[in-house]
């Protein structure tokens, strides 16, 4: 009998959540039906939007479940199929295929076929399809080009900008010709990546100097575009920064995400009136008929080595919630992994 082993949120977190919130528990899986496929997962994603399913709130995602093992996507290497397996693209599955699915946060997953898509891994490692040509991707890529209605000769300034979603968001609108590309970052090292690696013309460092400061001296005339994964102070900083007609593209507000009483709004949001400011909140599902159009377009660029990526690693089942936790602290730079193969 094959067995698996999963993180379950035992408790809603109160604030940071701590190692009780959760349990990892052992239990067997289940005989395949028909259609379905046994996935030894390979990598895990644990992603910012996850700690807010950890409460009991209504949102766009409904929340965890208590005593049960939580979900997100994965990528894994099929060891079973159950009679015809075909995956939403209508592919169909084989043993040995590599595909992404939504039952993460465990080390092997019985998954129906159609809720799973195979993955060239000729093309790029499994792992990427988690990131860089995954969800985190496609965030990017509709927040910048729908939402944000970026266009050229536009300066952009992305908050959490060596993360998974705002180092591409960077990219992308140096790529397409923004004239001004601004990052911030919490240290030194990430700083030096953006600028040295992934074509920034600036980074601030908001653990330096206040990120208002360090906005308005990287960009002293002014912002077109913000694309925001962070909120509380940074949000305030861009809506000063920004010129008539500027527009932003709310992605998540990482800030607030642990907090126990409800934040302050930004204290200058009366400019959004004088300067015609439009700030969107978008949800990267919306956009899905972006995919091939984003799988074309940054495909390219990642063959010819125009864009760079990066992840932050942890290894071993044991790890995902450390993973997690550091990851909503600002321990990662580009994707944050959980690695379960080798």
């Amino acid at each position: 009998m094959t067995t698996t082993r999963a993180w379950h949120l035992v408790r809603r977190p109160h604030g940071e959540p701590v190692d009780a919130d959760f349990s990892l528990v052992e239990s067997p899986l289940p005989a395949l039906q028909p259609g379905q496929i046994r996935v030894r997962n390979t990598y895990l994603s644990v992603d910012p939007y996850m700690r807010g399913r950890m409460n009991d709130v209504k949102s766009y995602v409904p929340p965890f479940e208590l005593d049960e093992p939580m979900t997100g996507e994965a990528v894994g290497v099929v060891e079973e199929v159950r009679g015809d397996a075909i995956d939403e693209t209508g592919a169909p599955i084989a043993l040995g295929d590599t595909v992404i699915h939504g039952l993460g946060w465990r080390t092997d997953a019985v998954v129906h076929s159609r809720y799973a898509r195979i993955v060239d891994t000729e093309a790029a490692p499994a792992q990427a399809y988690l990131g860089v040509l995954g969800m985190p991707g496609r965030t990017a890529y509709a927040g910048l080009v729908r939402v944000a209605e970026f266009t050229e000769g536009d300066v952009v300034f992305v908050s959490a900008a060596a993360g998974a979603v705002g180092s591409l968001v960077g990219q992308l609108a140096r790529l397409k010709g923004a004239s001004r590309v601004i990052g911030s970052a919490g240290g030194p090292e990430k700083c030096q990546w953006l600028l040295d690696e992934a074509g920034f013309d600036a980074a601030v460092d908001y653990k330096a100097e206040p990120i208002r400061k360090g906005l308005r001296a990287a960009a002293p005339d002014g912002i077109d575009v913000y694309f925001d994964n962070v909120g509380g102070d940074h949000l305030e900083a861009a809506i000063t920064a920004m010129r008539q007609h500027g527009r932003a593209a709310i992605c998540g507000m990482i800030a607030h995400y642990n907090a126990t009483e409800a934040p302050p709004g930004p204290r200058n949001l009366a400019l959004v009136i004088g300067k015609r400011l439009t700030l969107r909140g978008f949800i990267v599902s919306d956009h899905e008929d972006l995919r091939p159009q984003f799988e074309a377009e940054v495909g390219q660029w990642l063959r010819e080595g125009k864009i760079v990526w990066r992840e932050t690693t942890v290894s071993g089942i044991e790890q995902a919630v450390q993973g997690f936790r550091d990851l909503l602290s600002g321990g990662n730079t580009g994707k944050m992994l959980v690695r379960l193969d080798g």
